[in-house]
């Protein structure tokens, strides 16, 4: 019996769909990397021990201090944070990781950092994981291959008791990008490009997978950028299918594979590609060459335009707030499932 062809989103979540409620289409998934920091965190550790509760996998949770870092003077520590708040949650968090036994990266730590790029640095960022964190900004670990997207505080809370998360299966959406982009031209000049057709709505309901020549050009970094604003353009997240320079990347970090488990991982993680005739709800087509530098000109990211382009007079427009939201949308945007950028 032949399988049906599937998405690179269908293969991870159907590998982590751990029950499936038929009539309301809810399913609880397990989670493989729960990323934590200050912010999200202190109602959710209280709602645990409230209830009695412990950290499920503190193993396959990782603790960073990340929005409440002071740029300057660091090396002074907590006394070091001059706002009250965030330095109560900073405190908050230390206590909290230090009572359940999270790894945790705090502030000065040589280790510590943005947490989206502490992940991948680390090693603990896989292909074909499922990673959460209360930041919008997760999608960014799709770069690698993996499911990840934000979470709120109740379901940070959720993750943190039972290692699963009460989610819906989204839509599938292809991106693809063939072709060489012209000199100067980077992954963020690509997503402004993309949400400049699709809209900042575009997205909703949808995973984006980018794939195409161009994609496989990018660095590993480039990736994160791209997969981090697919959010902006309404994306519950972005995904990128691992190759070569995703190996690359990760061979020798801390938390990857070693030994002969390293040449184990990347088999499975070749088998983590969309299928030849898998079933993609929407497709947008972009030649990587009509992509220009872009810069946005108003307050959405939708509003963008080509970095020779002109921005729209605001004494022509007549009812400005629909107009701006419309600008730099394809024509063909609601009239077709196939969509090209030069249209």
């Amino acid at each position: 019996m032949t399988e049906t062809p599937r998405t690179l989103y269908d293969k991870i979540w159907n590998a982590h769909v751990v029950h499936e409620d038929a009539q309301t289409g809810e399913a609880l998934l397990y989670i493989d990397l729960h990323l934590i920091h200050e912010v999200t965190t202190p109602q959710a550790f209280a709602g645990l021990k409230e209830a009695g509760r412990k950290v499920r996998r503190p193993d396959l949770t990782l603790a960073v201090a990340d929005h409440n870092t002071p740029t300057e003077n660091q090396s002074a520590g907590l006394a070091g944070v001059t706002d009250a708040e965030a330095r109560t949650q900073l405190e908050t968090l230390t206590a909290n990781v230090a009572e359940h036994g999270i790894e945790f990266f705090p502030m000065g730590d040589i280790n510590n950092g943005i947490v989206h790029v502490v992940g991948p640095e680390q090693g603990r960022t896989q292909p074909g994981l499922t990673i959460v964190c209360g930041d919008s900004h997760t999608s960014t670990h799709g770069a690698f291959g993996a499911l990840a997207h934000g979470i709120g505080t109740s379901e940070v809370e959720h993750v943190l008791a039972t290692q699963t998360l009460r989610a819906r299966k989204m839509k599938n959406m292809a991106v693809k990008v063939e072709g060489e982009f012209p000199p100067g031209v980077g992954a963020k000049d690509l997503a402004l490009h993309l949400i400049s057709i699709i809209g900042t709505n575009g997205g909703a309901g949808h995973v984006i997978e980018y794939m195409g020549s161009a994609i496989r050009s990018l660095s590993m970094e480039a990736r994160m950028t791209l997969c981090n604003l697919s959010i902006e353009g309404g994306a519950r997240a972005g995904l990128i299918a691992p190759d070569e320079t995703t190996y690359r990347y990760m061979k020798g970090r801390p938390a990857s594979p070693k030994g002969g488990q390293w040449e184990t991982a990347v088999e499975h993680w070749k088998t983590l590609h969309s299928d030849e005739g898998a079933h993609f709800d929407e497709v947008v087509v972009i030649n990587a060459a009509d992509v220009p530098p872009t810069i946005t000109w108003g307050t959405s990211p939708e509003q963008a335009v080509a970095v020779t382009g002109n921005a729209p007079d605001p004494a022509t427009i007549t009812d400005q707030s629909n107009a701006m939201q419309q600008s730099g949308r394809s024509t063909t945007w609601a009239s077709s499932p196939a969509r090209n950028s030069k249209a």
